[in-house]
C-alpha cells in the first residue's frame, strides 16, 4: 500500500494510460508547458511531447468536439475542461454528439471520450466557478458520470473509465486534490455503478459523493457521540447509478438523508430522494430528507458562501429537524 493523495491517485492512472495504449492522448487548456491548473499532468509535456500531451486555444466546444471526433477516428482521447462550469461552452458537443453518436448510428459509431473536468464550491470563487453540473450531466441518456471521493477510488474509476467505450465525465472535486489515503500496489479497477460504504450504520443512511462524503462522516462521529450510529454511502458513479445498494441500506436503517451541493431544485439529490421514497417506502419510519445547495448563485464572500453549501452543521441541523433519533 501506498499513501496518496487524490492528485498523486490520478496522475498515476493518467500516466498508465499514456504508457498502455498508444491510441491515447490528452487535450485541454495548459495541459502541457504549464504542467495543468491543478497541477495534475506535471511533467507530462517533457515525458510524452506535443503529439500526445496537446495544449489547446481557450475554447471548449472545440477541445470536446475534437475529442468527439477523434474518438469516431478509432482513438483514446482524455480532454480536460477547467472546470465544469466552462463545460456549458461545450454542452452542444457533449449532449448533442459524444451522448447520441453510437445510439443514433446504431451502434455504428462509438464514442471512447473520456472528460476531466473540476467541480464543486466552497473556494470563494464566485458565481461562475462554483457550479456543480455533474448531477445534470447525469440526467443525460448515453453519458456516464462519476467523482471520486477518495484516492483509491481515483485510480480505481479512472481505470475502468479508460477501458470504457462510452463517453464519460470524470469529476474532480476542487477542494479534494490534497485529501491522503491509502492506495494498493498491486493492480485493481473500480467498477462504474457500484456504490460504496463508507461507514456501516444501523440507524441512518446518510447518501453522498464528492465533498459530501467527508462531512457526512464527520456529521456521523458526531452523531455516534450520541449513540446514533449513521451508515455513509458514497454514489462514486451518479450514472450509471447503484439503486440497488442505496434501497438495500435504507431498508436496514430506514431512514435516508441524501446530500450534494447541487441547487435545491432540479438535482440530483432530489430524484434519488423521490426513487427511493418509491422504492422503499414501506421500510420508511420518516419521509427522505434532502439537503442541497441553496437556491442562490454562490457568494465570493466566505461566510456567506459558506450558507449555500452543505456543512457539518448543516447536516446535523437537517437530521435533527426531520428524524426522531
Amino acid at each position: 500500500m501506498a499513501e496518496l493523495t487524490i492528485r498523486e491517485a490520478i496522475t498515476r492512472g493518467l500516466r498508465e494510460a499514456l504508457d498502455n495504449d498508444p491510441k491515447v492522448f490528452m487535450m485541454g487548456e495548459d495541459i502541457g508547458a504549464y504542467g495543468g491548473p491543478y497541477a495534475v499532468t506535471r511533467g507530462f509535456f517533457d515525458q510524452y511531447g506535443a503529439k500526445r500531451i496537446k495544449d489547446t486555444p481557450i475554447s471548449e466546444s472545440v477541445i470536446v468536439g475534437a475529442g468527439v471526433g477523434a474518438a469516431m477516428g478509432g482513438v483514446r482521447p482524455i480532454v480536460e475542461i477547467m472546470t465544469i462550469n466552462f463545460s456549458l461552452l461545450a454542452s452542444d458537443q457533449i449532449v448533442n454528439h459524444a451522448a447520441k453518436i453510437h445510439y443514433m448510428t446504431n451502434g455504428q459509431y462509438s464514442v471512447p471520450l473520456l472528460i476531466r473536468t473540476v467541480t464543486g464550491g466552497g473556494a470563494g470563487l464566485g458565481s461562475t466557478h462554483s457550479q456543480s453540473f455533474e448531477g445534470w450531466y447525469s440526467s443525460i441518456p448515453g453519458l456516464k458520470v462519476v467523482v471520486p471521493s477518495t484516492p483509491m477510488d481515483a485510480l480505481g474509476l479512472l481505470r475502468s473509465c479508460i477501458k470504457e467505450n462510452n463517453p464519460i465525465l470524470y469529476c474532480e472535486h476542487a477542494l479534494l486534490y490534497g485529501v491522503r489515503g491509502e492506495v494498493p500496489d498491486d493492480y485493481y479497477e473500480t467498477p462504474l455503478g457500484a456504490a460504496r460504504i463508507e461507514r456501516e450504520g444501523t440507524d441512518l443512511t446518510i447518501i453522498g459523493y464528492g465533498k459530501m462524503v467527508g462531512l457526512a462522516t464527520e456529521a456521523a462521529r458526531t452523531l455516534s457521540e450520541r449513540g446514533v450510529e449513521a451508515e455513509i454511502i458514497d454514489l462514486r458513479s451518479l450514472r450509471p447509478l447503484d439503486t440497488d445498494s442505496l434501497i438495500s441500506s435504507v431498508r436496514k436503517t430506514h431512514r435516508c438523508l441524501v446530500l450534494d451541493e447541487m441547487w435545491k431544485t432540479g438535482s440530483l439529490g432530489t430524484s434519488i430522494a423521490y426513487t427511493i421514497q418509491k422504492e422503499a417506502f414501506d421500510s420508511l419510519d420518516a419521509p427522505v430528507a434532502h439537503l442541497g445547495g441553496e437556491d442562490v448563485p454562490s457568494p465570493f464572500s466566505k461566510p456567506l458562501e459558506d450558507l449555500a453549501f452543505p456543512t457539518t452543521q448543516s447536516i446535523l441541523k437537517s437530521i435533527e429537524d426531520n428524524f426522531e433519533l
